[in-house]
Order: structure tokens, then sequence, then C-alpha cells
């Protein structure tokens, strides 16, 4: 039997030095961006190879502050602009994607 890998654990994953390896692209770069890493984070999914991907993006130019990019990444994902708080955007993402996850 596996044990999901909740929020709660994402979290506290945070005080690794690397991000846990069966984690996908997107979810990397959120674990990435938790940690203030936006270069790495932003590095695991600018090529907008899947929809996640294109969403994360899009969160990680709204955090850069680069509104018109982040419109277009949320346009590629197939969603509407969030306007929601930033860390509330990016945990809400954590949330949806682990819970999507079909292991752990």
């Amino acid at each position: 039997m596996t044990r999901r890998f909740d929020a709660r654990a994402f979290h506290l994953s945070l005080a690794d030095a690397v991000p846990p390896p069966a984690l996908p692209p997107h979810l990397r770069a959120l674990w990435h961006d938790a940690r203030g890493e936006w270069g790495h984070a932003h590095g695991l999914v600018e090529d907008g190879a899947t929809r996640p991907a294109c969403r994360v993006h899009a969160y990680l130019h709204r955090r850069e502050g680069d509104d018109a990019n982040a419109a277009y990444w949320y346009r590629r994902a197939g969603e509407s602009p969030c306007r929601e708080p930033l860390d509330r955007e990016r945990d809400a993402l954590i949330r949806l994607y682990l819970e999507a996850l079909p292991w752990i």
C-alpha cells in the first residue's frame, strides 16, 4: 500500500536539499518556487510541454510581475488569469497537482 504525498509532506520536504525525485516537472517547479528559486522553477516549465507546465509557467510570470506574459501562459493552459494572492495560488496548484498523482 502506498502513502499519499500530500501538501503537508510537500511543504516539509522544502527543508531538503532537493525535491522528492518522483515529482513531475511542474511540481518540482512549484517546490523550487516555494524556496525562492524562481529561475530554477522557470527552467523546469518554460517549454510548456504540458497543460500543468503551462499553468505553473503562468503563475511564475505572475509572481515575476510580468502580467502580459502570464496572461499568455494562462491562455495556453486554457484558464483565466488568477487573481488570488500569489501564495494562495501556488498552494492551490500544489494541492491540485498532488491530488492528480496516481502514486505515493
